[in-house]
């Protein structure tokens, strides 16, 4: 089966945008889901897909999709591989969609702060490319080098600078995306438009369930001309927590603010006693300078204590090196972060009740939080965990248990589940939670109107009815 279609692919769009090599299917046979590597590391690595095909053009995506959905050949959409929560798990008669080649910059309009890019284009690289001419997309997530621009949209994507600068969908313009059988549409048009729903959240966090985003324009900013770092000490949680609100609601918005556990804190620099808020402050330089006052007059009035600057310094030039799972898998550890949100009231009560729970796994090392995404009516919490065993069947048992803790944690609170990394596989048992059987019921009937066929992603986002 897996030759017929590559044959046929190769029949339909020619040799060269068809990849059916082995070693380069496997290379695609997942994300960088833990419990993927998890299953690679106990021998049980799953399948590759039919063949991976590699477009050049819209009309390639075009034809693919039309080919598939006509023949009912599940299709998987493929970024650069960085998304961490199951999204793409090949399957032997599916075509892997690798978006690798469609990496033009499309345009730069510095008049109108928009730049457009094909949805393959690397974020760094596109984020130098508008950097050449003074501009930002604001938007940093910690893959940002590993990250295509599509799939920042496609699993609706937060950054580091997201306080200030929104998340990716206050910073799309404009999504060009082909739907299942194959018509290509472009969803946004003027700065803000009252045209009936807004058609791009149907893209914003779809994970390839619903199309294929093929190109993204983005609304700029002009960089920052000014930035200074603050970094400040509190007791505990629940102090920083409130610190965090009085800077927020009072009408300041640092672009970074970040505050750690105690476990975290000491982690991040051993001459912290408590809980860091880390902030950096950027924009105009009498913005800058404003801001910086404000949030020391506000810590001090708070009785918060300063801790030293150079701490979000190291923070800065070290935020995006993470060490692979393998180091940690082969000395028996489980391991991952989980990040959900919650209003103000309701936060603190998830990061004791997540964390309590973590720490009762037998050979736990780890159960511990941070913010890093702040909102008037709330924050995130980044929940990491680490398990040791010496059993390797018991990893992905472990590994699901921590997960199931803090999604029930979270869920009793009042929670979100996703902060943003999306729902993929590992989510899904839970998105009735969040949505209630009437959204899940609504979310099944989009899919149903644009993929009839259910081609695009199965197994992701939407539970089984």
């Amino acid at each position: 089966m897996a030759s017929a279609i590559a044959d046929a692919l190769r029949g339909l769009l020619g040799e060269a945008k068809v990849d059916a090599d082995p070693a380069a299917l496997a290379a695609r046979r997942h994300d960088y889901w833990v419990l993927s590597a998890i299953r690679d590391h106990v021998g049980e690595p799953g399948p590759s897909p039919a063949c991976a095909v590699r477009p050049a053009s819209v009309a390639d995506v075009q034809a693919t999709l039309r080919w598939a959905n006509e023949t009912g050949t599940p299709v998987i959409p493929f970024g650069l591989g960085s998304g961490v929560v199951g999204g793409v798990i090949a399957s032997p008669e599916a075509i892997l969609l690798d978006l690798g080649a469609m990496t033009a910059v499309r345009s730069i309009d510095p008049v109108n702060l928009l730049a457009s890019f094909d949805a393959g284009c690397n974020g760094l690289e596109a984020e130098k490319a508008v950097a050449a001419q003074g501009l930002t997309i604001g938007h940093w997530p910690q893959s940002v080098a590993v990250s295509s621009v599509g799939g920042w949209v496609a699993t609706r994507a937060s950054g580091q600078f997201s306080s200030a600068y929104g998340n990716i969908e206050d910073v799309v313009h404009a999504i060009e995306a082909v739907l299942p059988d194959g018509e290509a549409v472009t969803l946004g048009k003027g700065p803000r438009a009252s045209a009936g729903p807004d058609l791009r959240q149907l893209m914003l966090g779809s994970e390839g369930t619903l199309g294929v985003i093929t190109g993204v324009t983005f609304s700029l900013r002009r960089a920052a001309q000014a930035r200074a770092v603050s970094a400040f000490e509190t007791p505990d949680m629940r102090t920083g927590f409130d610190f965090q609100r009085e800077v927020i609601q009072g009408g300041w918005r640092p672009p970074v603010v970040r505050q750690y556990d105690e476990r975290e804190s000491r982690r991040l620099d051993a001459r912290a006693t408590a809980c860091l808020i880390l902030m950096v402050h950027e924009g105009p330089a009498a913005l800058v300078a404003a801001e910086t006052a404000a949030v020391a007059d506000l810590a001090a009035r708070m009785g918060v204590a300063r801790a030293p600057a150079d701490i979000v310094e190291h923070w800065l030039d070290h935020r995006n090196t993470v060490p692979s799972w393998d180091v940690f898998l082969q000395r028996g550890i489980v391991l991952d972060t989980v990040e959900v949100s919650a209003d103000w009231s309701r936060i603190a009560p998830i990061y004791d009740d997540a964390v309590a729970s973590l720490r009762e796994i037998p050979g736990c090392l780890a159960g511990s939080a941070h913010s890093s995404h702040v909102y008037r009516s709330g924050l995130n919490l980044y929940f990491t965990f680490a398990v040791q065993t010496s059993d390797p069947a018991a990893m992905e048992g472990i590994y699901l248990d921590a997960w199931r803790r803090i999604m029930e944690a979270t869920d009793r609170h009042g929670g979100s589940l996703s902060h943003h990394h999306g729902i993929g596989r590992v989510r899904r048992p839970y998105l009735e939670r969040e949505l209630g059987p009437g959204g899940v019921a609504l979310l099944r009937r989009v899919k149903q109107a644009l993929d009839p066929r259910g081609i695009m992603n199965p197994g992701v986002l939407i539970p089984d009815a």
